[in-house]
């Protein structure tokens, strides 16, 4: 059998492409490289117990319904399902795509499959008269793999023989992290020491920490944003020129920061809203994976702007959110597609009427104070929502909008005319902007900084700040 290196379908042998995807299928040739890894093992806790309980067709259906919600989390989060053994689960974050923040991932994974096990107990409760408690363990570190074209993800290494002894030594409903794990996760997690682990085989005991919780919208390692700023003055006029005039003329301006990641655009974004007055800002970010993702950055602004929480009633959902954009005649109307869009029961909307009703929101919110509109790592963005900014900027009309977006440079290699083809596109040379001091006046939800990474080089350079105005002003 020869297996797709794109989708992972088996296809016969002799076949020259893949009956599931048509990717070309080149003969089977199996390569060995070094990768750093994360690797998850998650083992059933009192399955003999269990198994005694139950005949051996009802423990399949149990036990084959338990893999599957397992196995979802941690597909969702990025990672590979290396293999079932017996009871266990071993996933592996890193192969055959490495991320930046694969042990962040894994960690999140992690917690999400104890969230699973506790919604699958009700069912197997209702249904067998049985629940099911595991373990897990979680390391990172470096292992050989197999290349991806030979369908073979076998990972081989010490990270691997370490992740399964913190399993073993792990509680019922208990996750342990490796210290070389903990240390890229540490700003994300609450975690709180474990005894050492005298593990089999291992010179030295294994340093442990028991994950309590995740937190949500955080980078695995802070960065420090105390050190002054240098070296980015010209980008940071360009963008305080775009504020200046979104203001004086009223328009919509888009701006988008490009640099590798690492290099400082979520810092230069700091400083220039540490440097406007007088200003509403929101603030999201694009997310690399996960399910329902398409709005989430629209979601997290309208969240913070309204003041919703996740108690909130629909009725009082429905309230903050027609408060939030009162001053437009078209309140309620805009009430009910925004509705729709945070996902209410009942609410219905085209994407057409939710982009009109997401623009109205921030032509509200701007008539009360000019309103910088922060999207973050839009390189991760789905299309639909690169469609609604670029409606936005096309659209808006008489409200002070900066939509400032920031992208590793390789987001114009998948949208080659974003920012292009727009009314009244103005050159970058711009009128040099008064300085300002930051004020308490201004509004602001918390940061979300952009994913941290070294550059190979040592040094990055600058980013380039790219400003297309986008404006229909006056109309």
């Amino acid at each position: 059998m020869l297996t797709c290196p794109n989708c992972g379908r088996e296809n016969p042998d002799g076949s020259a492409f893949c009956n599931a995807c048509g990717a070309a299928l080149a003969a089977e040739i199996v390569r060995e490289v070094r990768k750093t890894v994360t690797v998850l093992f998650c083992d059933v806790a009192g399955s003999t117990a269990m198994g005694e309980r139950l005949d051996p067709e009802s423990l399949r259906r149990v036990m084959d319904r338990y893999f599957q919600a397992m196995r979802a989390p941690i597909e969702r989060n990025g990672g590979t399902v290396e293999k079932f053994i017996g009871d266990a689960v071993m996933a592996v974050f890193g192969i055959p795509r490495v991320h930046e923040d694969d042990a962040l991932r894994a960690v999140r994974a992690a917690a999400e499959m104890r969230r699973t096990l506790e919604d699958l107990n009700k069912e197997l409760e209702r249904d067998h008269a049985v629940s099911i408690s595991n373990r897990i363990g979680v390391n990172t570190g470096e292992v050989v793999a197999t290349d991806a074209a030979s369908g073979d993800r076998l990972v081989t290494g010490d990270v691997v023989n370490t992740a399964a002894r913190l399993e073993q030594a792990a509680g019922a409903d208990e996750t342990l992290l490796g210290d070389p794990t903990y240390r890229l996760v540490r700003d994300a997690v609450d975690a709180e020491p474990a005894p050492p682990i005298d593990a089999k085989g291992k010179a030295e005991p294994v340093r442990a920490w028991r994950l309590v919780a995740v937190r949500e919208g955080v980078d695995g390692v802070a960065r420090r944003r105390d050190a002054p700023m240098v070296g980015r003055q010209g980008e940071l006029r360009l963008l305080t020129d775009a504020f200046d005039r979104a203001v004086r003329e009223r328009a919509c301006v888009l701006v988008t920061i490009l640099g590798p990641a690492g290099v400082g655009k979520s810092r230069l974004v700091d400083e220039f809203l540490g440097a406007v007055l007088d200003t509403t800002a929101l603030r999201g970010r694009c997310l690399p994976y996960g399910e329902g993702i398409t709005f989430w950055p629209i979601v997290e602004m309208l969240t913070w702007a309204a003041g919703l929480s996740e108690v909130d009633p629909r009725e009082e959902v429905l309230a903050k959110l027609r408060v939030m954009v009162e001053p437009s005649p078209d309140a309620d109307t805009i009430t009910q597609r925004l509705a729709h869009l945070l996902g209410l029961e009942g609410a219905r909307a085209d994407p057409e009427e939710t982009f009109w009703a997401v623009r109205k929101a921030f032509e509200a919110l701007a008539s009360r104070a000019p309103l910088v509109v922060d999207l973050n790592d839009l390189h991760w963005a789905e299309p639909t929502l690169l469609d609604l900014v670029e409606h936005v900027a096309g659209w808006s009309r008489g409200s002070p909008i900066v939509l400032l977006c920031s992208a590793r440079p390789e987001f114009l290699d998948e949208r080659p005319g974003w920012g292009g083809g727009k009314m009244n596109r103005r050159p970058s040379s711009w009128s040099r902007s008064r300085r300002r001091k930051p004020s308490a006046s201004r509004r602001s939800c918390s940061a979300t900084p952009a994913r941290a990474a070294r550059s190979s080089s040592g040094w990055p350079p600058p980013p380039r700040a790219i400003p297309c105005s986008s404006s229909r002003w006056p109309p």
